[in-house]
């Protein structure tokens, strides 16, 4: 128990109807409901999503500052993708019924559905899953910003993010002209992708130096 909750109170709720909790609605096929404290009172460190995709979809990439995550699939099949950011390598997990994947907390990853009707619980150790999404980081941030911090032209930065919808949760959009370009099943046996190196010019008795880059 926590000191935080009364109760004593006749307000304090023991059950709640998740299937009434949509935190996102693309259609009928893929959306993602919430559970919560703000859903139901007497929940101490646990939340959890519920999430619906058919095939190709994603939940878009992001991480939560303030829990891991523990994503349960009940049916279907789906990649759980994870940048270690100790290692700079992207993990790639195929996970399908009974079979989970672990996401520490503050880890970049993202999620998709390699087949239709793929339902995955995403279990979080705090009472609400706060959460960073990619599409809000890149619409954002300023253009200029970018544009200076990586060398890019600014006027094509943002032409490239102009079709980017904040909070996308799940993506492809529903007007995407490149749903069927690229199948989520190229990345299943690519469980790492390694990290290169290149040579730099010597700096101190005729020995070079190296730095590390990822593509």
């Amino acid at each position: 128990m926590v000191s935080y909750i009364d109760y004593t109170s006749p307000s304090t709720q023991y059950t709640f109807d998740v299937n009434k909790s949509p935190l996102f609605v693309k259609n009928s096929k893929n959306y993602i409901n919430i559970l919560g404290i703000k859903q139901l009172n007497t929940l101490e460190n646990v939340s959890l999503l519920d999430i619906f995709l058919s095939t190709n979809n994603v939940v878009e990439p992001h991480y939560h500052q303030n829990a891991a995550e523990l994503v349960y699939c009940i049916s279907g099949s789906a990649i759980v993708s994870i940048l270690n950011p100790f290692t700079k390598q992207i993990m790639n997990y195929s996970i399908s019924p009974g079979q989970v994947a672990n996401v520490p907390q503050g880890w970049w990853h993202y999620e998709i559905a390699t087949v239709d009707n793929t339902h995955l619980l995403a279990i979080f150790n705090a009472p609400t899953p706060e959460v960073i999404l990619g599409s809000d980081i890149l619409k954002f941030t300023p253009a200029n910003i970018m544009a200076h911090t990586y060398c890019l032209d600014e006027a094509q930065w943002k032409q490239v993010i102009a079709p980017v919808m904040p909070s996308t949760y799940i993506g492809p959009s529903k007007n995407c002209s490149r749903v069927n370009e690229n199948s989520p099943h190229q990345y299943e046996n690519q469980q790492y992708q390694h990290p290169q190196y290149i040579q730099q010019y010597p700096q101190t008795h005729n020995r070079p130096q190296y730095r590390q880059y990822w593509e």
